[in-house]
């Protein structure tokens, strides 16, 4: 979540566009029935509005004035973590043969879309034809052969221009871009809400053209603070993870599991989520909903998998069981919970946590290392199902991203394939992204910094028949980056996105942020890169089993560590003086 700005001169109209709001939200409650299912209670709710945009590209762009945010408050320290030794460290680069970028460019640049805001929440995914960014608050798509821009970029409310209601004139921002290839479709959320986020917005273009019409759907949760959405494609739904505090922001409630009606957004029909409510209370780890790449669907009628950050030991995996016919037979189970190597935890009391040259410690920024980054690849290869996924710990003194691969994970026995942390020298990785390709050749990308270089994007590999628990194709450069950030509360991503493109299958790309020359404050850039395999495509070699290289430290004594808020927002910061660049 971002921390953003506020304009006096505008109160009059912001308290003028607010009071429509809220007669029109009484007006279209989304009306929520709760049904006991087997084993846990059901909550359904059903679009209060949805309608079709006219396209895209013909709609006048939408400027919406910065306002005042809800700022959650520091959540109650909750949940303990034991660190361990780490037993499964790359502490050693191999030689550099990663593929060189195939397209490196600038994506969108502070303030996004007039939100003079940080962080920008990277992501974007490629489809057919075009390559989507979106940030807090900015879209924009992309010719995906050359890197052109063909739309934008504009508000990404400009999406929901004409709808009406929080979806129009008071969209919060922490947007996914997703692209359904089971469809060819686009799907774009944001959260909205007149004082904290309590709906989700969604759009399903009607065509695999991102600039085209678009179905619209206002969905209300609930009363609750509802942030960090994070969505991925299934056959039968659009599922999502949200992270859960009571209305003040003040407390943690737990994570919780949605799921929207996949066919009848497509048909752009009225449409219902399911939900299960809070998992576990308080005390529960957040998780992630798998998102399918690739062409082969998982096994038919196979639930998604949501899989929980190993803050207790074991990788909790859970099965969404979702019926939209007959809501009460959906389930939330846990399926399975492999053990997670021992690691120690990175920064969970403070952001300023990851070090930039030239800037004193208390601009150092933050890890975000309580929970999995985006997103929980899933891939069928035939033979066998895998999901990656990654997290930053402490490892030899800087944060290493500890990746992972689990196998079988809709059917079972759930494994751990591989899991490993990367930190191959003293530099600081974090913000990773963990995707496969068709071949199973695995990538991450991050961002990289330390006391003498700069937040930079980074990418590292291993193909399939590499040693396990290996990034053995070594690490590249998508771009240096160029400067340090100062202030900003500290922020930096909240997430960054690899994803693969649906037509090869093979082309990885990868969206983060990075800094402009110098040290500034709320100044950050984004780029975009692709890169791909020579080998994608070809037979899979059998992987060979190696002994992972382990960092020889000194046993850390175990100590219990507080859990920090999920993603907090800071306090306002003071409007910078200087004009970004474009």
């Amino acid at each position: 979540m971002k921390s953003k700005l506020f304009r006096p001169q505008l109160l009059g109209a912001l308290i003028l566009a607010l009071s429509f709001l809220m007669v029109g939200t009484k007006q279209n409650q989304t009306v929520l029935v709760s049904a006991q299912g087997p084993g846990d209670r059901v909550t359904v709710g059903r679009d209060y509005k949805h309608d079709v945009s006219p396209p895209l590209r013909d709609m006048k762009p939408v400027i919406t004035p910065p306002r005042r945010e809800h700022e959650e408050n520091a959540n109650l320290h909750i949940g303990r973590h034991t660190d361990q030794p780490d037993p499964v460290v790359q502490s050693s680069l191999f030689p550099a043969a990663m593929p060189s970028p195939i397209l490196n460019f600038n994506g969108i640049p502070y303030p996004g879309v007039n939100c003079n805001c940080a962080p920008p929440d990277t992501n974007g995914e490629v489809g057919s034809t075009q390559y989507v960014q979106i940030v807090n608050e900015g879209y924009q798509v992309f010719n995906k052969s050359t890197g052109a821009s063909v739309l934008g970029p504009v508000s990404i409310t400009t999406i929901w221009s004409g709808f009406g209601g929080v979806c129009e004139l008071a969209g919060d921002g922490d947007p996914v871009v997703l692209y359904d290839q089971l469809a060819n479709r686009w799907v774009v959320s944001q959260f909205a809400g007149l004082s904290v986020p309590t709906d989700e917005c969604v759009a399903v273009s009607t065509t695999s053209d991102a600039t085209g019409s678009y179905n619209r759907y206002g969905f209300h949760l609930g009363t609750n603070f509802f942030d960090y959405p994070h969505l991925g494609v299934w056959p039968d739904a659009y599922y999502m993870s949200m992270n859960v505090f009571n209305t003040a922001g003040t407390a943690f409630l737990g994570p919780q599991p949605f799921a929207f009606d996949r066919t009848a957004m497509l048909a752009g029909a009225s449409a219902t989520f399911i939900t299960t409510g809070i998992t576990g209370g308080s005390s529960e780890e957040t998780y992630l909903p798998s998102d399918l790449d690739g062409s082969t669907p998982p096994p038919s009628g196979a639930p998604n998998t949501f899989v929980e950050w190993p803050n207790g030991g074991v990788y909790k995996v859970f099965h969404f069981h979702v019926d939209f016919a007959t809501p009460s037979n959906s389930t939330f189970t846990l399926f399975a919970n492999p053990p997670a190597a021992g690691f120690t935890a990175l920064c969970l009391t403070t952001r300023a946590c990851v070090p930039q040259p030239g800037v004193p410690s208390n601009s150092y920024l933050d890890a975000i290392a309580d929970r999995f980054m985006f997103r929980l690849a899933y891939r069928n290869f035939g033979d066998h199902e895998a999901v990656v996924t990654n997290y930053t710990v402490s490892s030899g003194g800087v944060a290493g991203i500890r990746w992972i691969e689990l196998r079988n994970v809709t059917n079972g026995p759930v494994t751990v394939f591989q899991q490993s942390t990367y930190q191959p020298d003293t530099t600081w990785r974090w913000m990773g992204s963990a995707a496969m390709d068709r071949s199973g050749n695995l990538a991450l990308g991050f961002s990289a910094s330390s006391s003498s270089v700069v937040p930079a994007l980074r990418y590292a590999g291993r193909l399939a028949g590499d040693p396990l628990n290996t990034l053995a194709q070594g690490e590249a450069v998508l771009f240096a980056g160029a400067g340090s950030q100062t202030g900003t509360s500290n922020r930096w991503g909240d997430y960054s996105d690899l994803t693969i493109d649906p037509v090869d299958d093979c082309t990885f790309w990868y969206t983060n942020e990075y800094y402009p020359t110098g040290s500034s404050s709320f100044n950050w850039r984004t780029r975009i890169g692709s890169f791909k395999f020579a080998s994608c495509g070809s037979i899979v070699p059998t992987p060979t089993a190696t002994n992972t290289p382990v960092v020889s430290t000194n046993t850390p004594t175990p100590t219990a560590i507080s859990q920090p808020t999920n993603t907090p927002r800071p306090s306002r910061t003071p409007r910078p003086t200087h004009t970004p660049k474009h």
